[in-house]
């Protein structure tokens, strides 16, 4: 059984920084596309950053250019999401996923294999 687990959200001020997790059991990450979203309320859910490591491919969404990164943790089977420079805007739940291909994950609509539960962003001085 597939379950994946994000952690690492909370309040933070406008400027500030949070790394989020992805903790993976019952698959392994590095075989495929991971994905991090995020859906404020009221909004659609959109893609924030997405990377198959195997493929070398990443995609990140402009709004993320500079402030985020996304890195990865084979022997803890771990994807993180940096978030630097944080904005009012950046709010939301952030959930990670899997799927095939960069491509089929994070262009258009999200083709995705499982979802985490997500975790809680909320900047705010």
């Amino acid at each position: 059984q597939v379950q994946l687990v994000e952690s690492g959200g909370g309040l933070v001020q406008p400027g500030g920084s949070l790394r989020l997790s992805c903790v993976a059991s019952g698959v392994t990450l590095d075989d495929y596309a991971v994905g991090w979203f995020r859906q404020a309320p009221g909004k659609e859910r959109e893609g924030v950053y997405c990377m198959k490591k195997r493929d070398d491919m990443i995609w990140y969404a402009d709004f993320v250019k500079g402030r985020f990164t996304i890195s990865s943790d084979n022997g803890k089977n771990t994807v993180y999401l940096q978030m630097n420079s944080l904005k009012p805007e950046d709010t939301a739940a952030y959930y990670c996923a899997t799927g095939n291909s960069v491509q089929r994950l994070c262009f258009g609509r999200p083709e995705a294999l499982d979802w985490g539960q997500g975790t809680q962003v909320t900047v705010s001085a």
